[in-house]
């Protein structure tokens, strides 16, 4: 159940970061051509397409995490025994969940300061509480999908033990 929730959370990410970054995209466009051919520029374009890729980076992390694709320096990790690789996946989950829920609490207490002040970019007019809360909302679901693997760790699920396995496996045969 859990893991189709976040298929679908990660899913429904993936399509909203893909429309903003279309739309980032047409709007440079509009105004690069705006810029050059009527010597005019679109206020605020700027700012939109900063906070589109602020989007992208944290909300993008969630579905990074979610599917197990980002980045690891774990070549000599893969060569240790299987309780060794177990301890650090363990240690790798609480550190993240606990790092990600530090970031999570003063990022969601920015977030109600800007609701609460109702701060608005300088050019576009922007809700300031709606960037700060894509950094919230994908620490806040970094640290829940940690928690949720370490303690799928911690009880023995098969299912996480293979699939932290299965990624090793992955990566050998990527390289």
């Amino acid at each position: 159940m859990i893991d189709r929730v976040f298929d679908r959370i990660s899913n429904t990410i993936e399509r909203i970061l893909a429309l903003g970054f279309i739309v980032a995209v047409a709007l440079n466009f509009a105004n690069v051509l705006g810029r050059y051919l009527f010597d005019r520029s679109i206020t605020g374009a700027d700012e939109v397409q900063i906070y589109v890729m602020v989007c992208m980076a944290f909300l993008g992390a969630v579905t990074v995490t979610w599917r197990r694709m980002h980045l690891r320096m774990d070549v000599l990790v893969h060569m240790l025994p299987t309780v060794y690789r177990r301890a650090i996946s363990m240690a790798e989950r609480l550190i993240t969940a606990v790092l990600a829920c530090f970031v999570s609490v003063f990022s969601w207490k920015y977030v109600m300061q800007m609701l609460i002040l109702d701060r608005r970019s300088d050019n576009a007019g922007i809700p300031m509480w709606l960037p700060h809360g894509a950094v919230a909302l994908g620490f806040s679901l970094i640290a829940l999908i940690s928690l949720i693997r370490l303690v799928r760790l911690l009880t023995g699920d098969r299912d996480e033990l293979a699939a932290d396995d299965a990624r090793g496996d992955h990566e050998e045969h990527a390289a």
